[in-house]
This record gives structure tokens, sequence and C-alpha cells, in this order.
């Protein structure tokens, strides 16, 4: 799967999650999962490359326990597993 194509299917399963997402010119200086006001929010910058904007939206997901219960495409879960540091 292509990172643009992840990256949709990311953001689909950051709505299903319960996330308003923007997807705004944030300058490459912002971006990234918050609550405000008791609702899940989720800004894409889109100043920064399709993967980049990946991964902004995987750390999102990747520290919200209700995404665990989704159903989500194969290659879209291997990149949602949390990363090894060495």
């Amino acid at each position: 799967m292509h990172t643009v194509q992840l990256l949709e299917e990311a953001i689909r399963l950051a709505q299903q999650a319960g996330y308003s997402i923007r997807q705004e010119w944030l300058g490459g200086r912002g971006g990234g999962g918050c609550e405000i006001r008791g609702r899940k929010w989720l800004f894409v910058d889109l100043a920064l490359e399709p993967g980049e904007q990946l991964g902004q939206v995987l750390d999102a997901l990747r520290r919200d326990p209700a995404v665990a219960g989704l159903s989500a495409p194969e290659p879209l879960r291997a990149w949602l597993a949390p990363r090894k540091i060495a």
C-alpha cells in the first residue's frame, strides 16, 4: 500500500476512533492528536510530506486505546504496531 493510501486509511481509522480531523497548513511546526473540551482532535499539517503526515496520524492512533478494538487493513495494522527502539 502506498504512503498516501496508508494516510487515507489512517485518517479513516482516526475518524472511527472519534477524532475530528483538521487538515491545515501549519508551516511544518505543528500537528498531531489532542483533546479539547473532551473532544478528540487530530491536526494534520499539510506543509509536511505525506510520510510525515502519516507519522503524525499514527503517533496519535498508537496512544489511543480506542483504536485497538477497531478494524483496519493489515498493511495499516503493521504500521500501528509499537515501534521498537534499538
